[in-house]
């Protein structure tokens, strides 16, 4: 498998297991649930990703980005996630543009060249995200991390929620070790 279609199955892998996170999401307050009071919660993490997704699009296509007003304010670092929902936009809205932006994020990967995949990518001592990927292509592979490591948060309101966990022994192959 190429590293692009490599880096294209953790994308669509990653987002079918946050997707069933989301499915589980019901209610205002399941939005909004934090383990604690400085965790993040699903809303936050759902408008963060969008931003991360769209960013890391931009790196390739900068005209390619969609940032609505006052989202870097709400769900970008150094934003902490509040419990008060009058302080967000509606769900849907926020759900909306998770979704578009890595429909897009896909969509730039797939269009890019093998030259612009494959160019350097940033050195060791850029600071960053990036610093030190071999490749620009290598995007692709921490926006795929990034969204697991939100994964996991999520997980843990998942299950705080009353929720059964995402997978369950009876759906594992066996040997997978999951």
């Amino acid at each position: 498998m190429s590293l692009r279609a490599s880096a294209k199955h953790g994308l669509t892998l990653s987002r079918r297991i946050m997707d069933g996170i989301i499915e589980s999401l019901q209610t205002d307050d399941d939005w909004l649930y934090q383990p604690h009071d400085k965790a993040n919660h699903a809303l936050w993490v759902i408008g963060h990703l969008a931003l991360a997704d769209d960013m890391f699009a931009t790196l390739f296509r900068p005209d390619s980005g969609r940032e609505p007003a006052g989202y870097k304010e709400l769900f970008w670092f150094g934003s902490e996630p509040s419990s008060d929902r009058s302080k967000y936009p509606p769900i849907d809205e926020v759900l909306s543009y998770f979704r578009e932006r890595r429909e897009n994020l896909l969509n730039v990967l797939d269009n890019l060249s093998d030259e612009e995949f494959e160019a350097a990518g940033p050195p060791e001592d850029s600071g960053g995200p990036m610093a030190g990927a071999p490749t620009m292509g290598h995007a692709f592979y921490f926006a795929n991390y990034h969204e697991g490591v939100h994964t996991g948060q999520l997980t843990v309101c998942h299950r705080g929620l009353g929720n059964p966990p995402l997978f369950k022994p009876e759906n594992v192959p066996a040997g997978d070790g999951v």
